[in-house]
């Protein structure tokens, strides 16, 4: 049995030093944020949390406090890259749109 303790004991001491680097409305999109910093070298975990006062379960991602900013350089890039297609995509929708607007009636 002391052996367990010892176990558990150190996973909570390892998880002490970990700090939020984002939260997330799903757990999909954790496990993505998650994929996407140990893709880049970035030990991750994910933290559920029930909210007491709100009633609201909160999805932390967690990284380990020395690769903090370097977390959330890759989380913004990825974030700038996603906006980035999505406006891409936006705008080839537009263009059919305003190719009708363009037609000669005669």
């Amino acid at each position: 049995m002391a052996k367990s303790y010892k176990k558990n004991r150190k996973s909570q001491t390892d998880m002490q030093d970990f700090v939020v680097v984002t939260f997330v409305d799903d757990i999909e999109q954790a496990k993505e944020y998650e994929s996407l910093l140990k893709t880049n070298d970035i030990p991750a975990v994910i933290n559920e949390q029930n909210e007491q006062l709100s009633g609201t379960k909160a999805i932390a991602v967690m990284v380990p406090e020395d690769f903090l900013d370097e977390a959330h350089v890759v989380i913004e890039s990825q974030n700038a890259y996603d906006d980035f297609y999505d406006f891409a995509l936006d705008d080839e929708t537009d263009d059919d749109f305003d190719s009708d607007l363009f037609e000669d009636d005669f």
